[in-house]
């Protein structure tokens, strides 16, 4: 015999017993509790092999901590459900608790996160409220796994796997030559963007592009003598963090990137060409990169117009 069909004889036998006191029949103790506080009501159905709902996973998470006093209980997320738990007369079927999780789940989205932000609030998710997917319904466990002792969207290596399966476009740039190493598992999304919701742009972990992407390119940061607009503005104006053709992840090759800003005066307008005697060779490897190396910033005082110019 099964654990699972000797655990559901032992129930059975115990609640015919406890029907008979009358007749001197021994009456077995209540059930004790298995993982969390007070599910030993769940147990009775939801058992180690119970393959639609199954709960006793939970006891590999923190949320299955029964040391810690803000351990939940079944009932913390789930409702009361006492219809649930004790089928009413006339009804053929069982009803759902009182708040369902699945994807199937009639329950409203923000009924749903109140569960999870009764203990989570503050810290990262303190501007969930105002967030892009608070305001379009995707609640909390559309991304997180709390009946399984592994959450992929906790691990930098199945982070990309959750976040992808809505952000599509994503996943196409991702798969480029010049991208952050996200397919190898050394940056996640997370470590750029907060799903919780930020105070700013595009939920960054920080209060603006630059001051995320200064958390690893610190040598970008500055100050410099002579500091290039653009880059002190947003470093999105010329890349794209999530993968391109070209180097670097420009969102453009040079001279072409360049010329969106510094045009028609001078050789900065030169139609793309070779080298030739009187027209500088702006489309030969790094193109304007070639003599204006320090496209970030330059700290040369002395020749002012090769400072002004991001030369070396």
């Amino acid at each position: 015999m099964t654990a699972f069909l000797r655990a559901r004889f032992e129930w059975v036998l115990a609640a015919a017993l406890i029907l008979v006191p009358a007749l001197g029949a021994p009456v077995w103790a209540q059930p004790k509790d298995v993982v969390l506080n007070g599910d030993a009501a769940c147990m009775v159905c939801h058992q180690y092999l119970e393959a639609q709902y199954p709960i006793l996973a939970i006891g590999k998470t923190k949320h299955g901590t029964r040391a810690d006093k803000r351990t939940p209980t079944c009932t913390s997320c789930h409702g009361e459900s006492d219809t649930h738990i004790n089928i009413p007369q006339g009804v053929s079927e069982r009803p759902k608790p009182e708040r369902m999780f699945g994807k199937g789940s009639m329950t409203p989205a923000p009924e749903r996160d109140e569960a999870c932000l009764s203990c989570h609030k503050g810290g990262k998710q303190i501007h969930w409220l105002g967030s892009t997917h608070a305001a379009r319904d995707i609640s909390c466990t559309s991304c997180h796994q709390i009946h399984t002792g592994r959450d992929k969207v906790r691990d930098k290596r199945t982070q990309p796997e959750v976040c992808l399966g809505c952000h599509k476009d994503k996943r196409t740039q991702i798969m480029r030559p010049s991208r952050h190493p996200i397919l190898e598992g050394k940056v996640a999304c997370s470590d750029c963007h907060n799903p919780h919701g930020s105070a700013g742009p595009t939920m960054m972990v920080r209060d603006s592009v630059n001051d995320t992407c200064y958390q690893c390119h610190m040598e970008k940061r500055g100050p410099f003598v002579h500091n290039h607009q653009p880059v002190t503005e947003d470093c999105g104006i010329c890349h794209n963090p999530h993968g391109t053709i070209n180097y670097a992840m420009l969102k453009l090759r040079s001279p072409f990137l360049c010329q969106q800003c510094h045009e028609p005066t001078g050789h900065r307008g030169t139609v793309a060409s070779f080298a030739t005697n009187s027209v500088p060779a702006n489309t030969v490897a790094r193109g304007c990169l070639n003599c204006h190396t320090n496209i970030h910033g330059s700290n040369n005082p002395i020749d002012a117009g090769n400072a002004r110019t991001f030369r070396r």
